[in-house]
């Protein structure tokens, strides 16, 4: 081999991973029709199938829930996951397949927390993300009022806010007043952009991340995962032993 060979030689590929050294999904949109993810009971199917083909063995789906545009109710979610867990059922696909929420830090999070409507999973955790434009003034209160409410906050896709790309101690910050960091599975194949990308390769390297999820809106966003699963990264987080997924 010449010099130049060994200077520009690849990195050798790890082999696909299945999916299944996570065990549980923990951020998805399943439900039919409720919000921007599966439009109909036929898609909906459609992806819990290639789920369980990727190695998937439970899912807790967790669509919006937004004051002033996803008004789901605990009620509609439940009931919606009751009907796709019996569509699925009827076809045969063998998955554990449950409901809680994605909640928008908006202004009606804070009277959902009071009256104790909120859709959890596991140990009493909930699944919550911020606006992507500004960090919100309110964050530190909504997370000690969820902690106060017996709640146990794991923050969705922190490697998407971009105002954070600079004060990694945020994370820190974090995790140490009791929040579990959530990583989007497609942040690692570039789907957002090359700079999410690479925060998310950064956090995994610092082992910041407490959970994953594939935020699957589509059959795209699968596809996208299943073409990375030799990622080294991927491969990082699935043999990371204390992966919140695991203990589901």
């Amino acid at each position: 081999m010449s010099f130049f060979s060994k200077i520009f030689k690849n990195e050798p590929k790890l082999d696909p991973i299945s999916l299944s050294a996570f065990g549980a999904d923990i951020h998805s949109h399943l439900i039919p029709g409720i919000d921007d993810g599966s439009p109909n009971m036929e898609t909906s199917v459609m992806l819990v199938k290639r789920f369980v083909d990727l190695g998937f063995n439970k899912i807790v789906t967790t669509p919006h829930v937004m004051c002033d545009y996803y008004q789901n109710t605990s009620d509609k979610i439940l009931n919606g996951v009751n009907e796709l867990r019996e569509e699925l059922e009827k076809q045969n696909v063998k998955i554990d397949i449950s409901a809680a929420a994605e909640y928008n830090l908006d202004d009606g999070l804070q009277e959902l927390i009071d009256k104790k409507d909120i859709l959890t999973f596991g140990d009493n955790y909930v699944l919550f993300e911020l606006p992507f434009m500004q960090e919100p003034r309110n964050l530190q209160e909504i997370i000690f009022n969820f902690q106060m409410a017996g709640y146990k906050p794991i923050l969705a896709h922190p490697e998407r806010y971009t105002y954070w790309y600079d004060d990694f101690d945020k994370y820190d910050e974090l995790k140490a007043r009791g929040v579990l960091l959530q990583m989007n599975l497609l942040s690692l194949t570039g789907h957002y952009s090359p700079q999410t990308k690479k925060v998310s390769e950064k956090m995994v390297d610092a082992n910041l991340i407490d959970a994953v999820g594939t935020d699957c809106h589509r059959i795209e966003h699968l596809m996208a995962i299943e073409h990375h699963l030799n990622s080294k990264h991927i491969h990082q987080l699935a043999n990371q032993e204390n992966l919140f997924n695991k203990k589901l």
